[in-house]
């Protein structure tokens, strides 16, 4: 493949005298080709809302949630996924992001570990892949050896697949059963896809897992009622999450709160349903978790 054909690989003519420019024209330069990445993830919402559809399924049969990419698009990945338990409750190990070269490829870049492609098959083999779990590979040139050979590893094993690229029609593209390709046109700084391809490929990441958590159970209204409340910033959080949702005082929020652990679901189901801690949880459980369903029935 001709890497210089790529889009995200060519010269910008917006920013050819990037080095010319005040600080403030090249920053203002920068903010301007910003601009244009919602606009191109826009155009690929209905590629988005089936990835979460996809994820929705994998994690209610308690498969795996997958990431992987080399790079800044592993990164992005292992953020993404290291966010789900904190914010969500997730268990630990149900989103897993990857990245070529391992862990240590987060802070110091591992060389040619992107261009192995039984690498990325080695890393899925490692987690005891099953055809329930979905993967996700990400890469912005949508041609990463590692990331090419781990979805059609996960492919052929029958699971959900997706692919986050930001070149249009690419070989990773082909690979997955969903494929998201928000083109972005060239970098400021040619090919340093870090800046918009990276700013794409993280508001896709935003809206895949946050949608599917949503539609698990773990939103109610716009709350999240899921969150594990292990700071003290985030038994704040708990606390004004449940005065939210019930409209009661700080005091009886924190006496709830203190019932259930610093659970929130089962804390404004004791309130607006006048329920104990214990006949709470129940009724969740009987509800798959869903908090809404359990304040209806």
């Amino acid at each position: 493949m001709n890497l210089g054909a790529l889009v995200s690989e060519t010269r910008n003519p917006a920013t050819m005298w990037l080095d010319e420019m005040s600080t403030l024209e090249m920053i203002r330069c920068f903010n301007q080709e910003d601009r244009k990445v919602p606009e191109a993830v826009e155009k690929v919402l209905p590629e988005i809302a089936q990835a979460v559809d996809l994820a929705v399924v994998a994690l209610k049969a308690g498969a795996r949630l997958i990431y992987l990419g080399a790079g800044t698009s592993g990164r992005l990945g292992v953020l993404d996924a290291s966010e789900c338990t904190p914010t969500f409750g997730v268990p630990y190990g149900r989103a897993v992001g990857l990245i070529a070269g391992g862990y240590g490829a987060l802070l110091k870049a591992v060389e040619g570990a992107e261009d192995d492609v039984s690498l990325g098959v080695s890393d899925l083999q490692a987690l005891n892949l099953t055809a329930s779990d979905m993967v996700v590979g990400l890469a912005a040139s949508g041609r990463t050896p590692y990331v090419i050979g781990a979805l059609r590893y996960a492919r052929q094993l029958g699971c959900p697949t997706a692919a986050i690229s930001c070149n249009p029609d690419s070989p990773l593209a082909h690979e997955a059963q969903v494929a998201i390709s928000p083109v972005v046109g060239p970098e400021a700084l040619t090919g340093s896809t870090r800046l918009k391809s990276g700013n794409a490929q993280k508001l896709v990441l935003n809206m895949l897992s946050t949608g599917a958590m949503v539609k698990l159970g773990k939103v109610y209204q716009n709350l999240m009622v899921d969150v594990k409340a292990t700071n003290i910033k985030l038994v704040d959080r708990a606390c004004r999450i449940v005065v939210e949702a019930t409209g009661a005082q700080p005091s009886q929020a924190e006496a709830a709160l203190a019932q259930t652990d610093f659970e929130v679901k089962p804390a404004i189901l004791m309130i607006l349903a006048g329920l104990s801690a214990v006949e709470a949880v129940q009724r969740l459980q009987r509800h798959g978790g869903y908090l809404r369903a359990a304040l209806t029935c």
